[in-house]
């Protein structure tokens, strides 16, 4: 398939492009950088379309031709309206576009704060109750995307059905080296500073209970493919890892790989609470795809030490951080 992407060159995009290629889907990318990933311009099913999603203009003329629209962009806004007219609002005029031109398909990046505070075992069927702004508008749009059955043709007349196929990928917590080089990553900062301690054999201090169901942006490209290539519509899947991973775990990993002498203090270590989980069991019911989230992890983590250790020794790095 010939596919539109907006935000390929950042952190779920990047993977998920990669992802796409590898599959034998051709790519038309929306990219505000388009140098930034010189890789891109060597391909011949890579078209680079240089604007933003506010450009929509640009993304009309540029979707034209393809099968299938894969939103990853994010749009920020400071407070409701602009967070309307940089994201839901691109999201929505996006899939019109995309329908009235004839494509077929049409996947959706939310997030799991659409859902708002987790509630233990929370799946796709939970209430969408969001608790900031972020969240409001992500839940917005997924609601727009599955009303998006028929346009009207006058005031409660129904109108012309539609035939794009729409669905959605929540991701909750997602870390990922860069694919390419000059690529982008979104890598916690909490990743850095753990390799910062260890690598200077300062003891780190973590929340027992801090921690979250990782996914690498690896693991969520192969969601986004098998959902293309398959005929789902109007459904929604959560991208998570199975278990959760704790940062102190993860602190001890980075003091091992590097042989550190630092130690992991966790003031409350004698506390009990019960861990509360999302259901993330869909993708693999319906595509069989199950990640326990720590796959990647190490990978990631000495990719975080080697950052660290150039950063400690006064080199410069590139910039992988890729904001609106």
């Amino acid at each position: 398939m010939k596919v539109f992407v907006t935000g390929g060159t950042g952190n779920i995009g990047q993977n998920v492009t990669k992802a796409l290629l590898a599959a034998g889907h051709e790519i038309v990318l929306l990219t505000r950088t388009p140098d930034r990933i010189p890789y891109y311009q060597t391909l011949s099913n890579v078209t680079l379309v240089k604007g933003n999603i506010l450009e929509l203009d640009v993304m009309e003329k540029a979707l034209q031709g393809c099968d299938a629209v894969i939103h990853i962009a994010l749009g920020w806004g400071n407070d409701p309206v602009e967070m309307l007219e940089h994201d839901t609002k691109v999201t929505l005029f996006l899939v019109d576009a995309a329908e009235k031109a004839g494509l077929q398909k049409f996947i959706y990046t939310s997030s799991t704060a659409a859902m708002g505070d987790l509630r233990d075992g929370m799946d796709e069927t939970a209430l969408l109750l969001p608790n900031n702004l972020y969240g409001a508008t992500k839940a917005a749009s997924e609601m727009y995307l599955m009303g998006f059955n028929m346009y009207y043709s006058g005031q409660g007349v129904n109108g012309t059905k539609t035939k794009i196929a729409r669905n959605v990928i929540r991701p909750g917590y997602i870390f990922s080296n860069p694919a390419y080089g000059g690529g982008a990553s979104q890598s916690d900062v909490r990743f850095l500073n753990i390799a910062k301690a260890a690598l200077q054999n300062e003891d780190i201090t973590f929340n027992k209970f801090d921690g979250t169901q990782f996914l690498s942006g690896k693991q969520i490209a192969e969601l986004y493919v098998k959902l293309l290539e398959s005929d789902f519509n109007n459904e929604t899947f959560i991208a998570l890892g199975k278990k959760n991973i704790f940062w102190a775990e993860i602190a001890q990993i980075a003091i091992d790989l590097i042989d550190s002498s630092s130690k992991v203090i966790i003031p409350n270590a004698g506390e009990e609470s019960k861990t509360s989980y999302y259901n993330a069991s869909k993708m693999e019911r319906l595509f069989g795809l199950s990640f326990e989230g720590d796959e990647d992890l190490i990978d990631h983590i000495q990719w975080n030490i080697d950052r660290a250790r150039k950063i400690l020794a006064g080199e410069q790095v590139h910039n992988v951080y890729h904001v609106w």
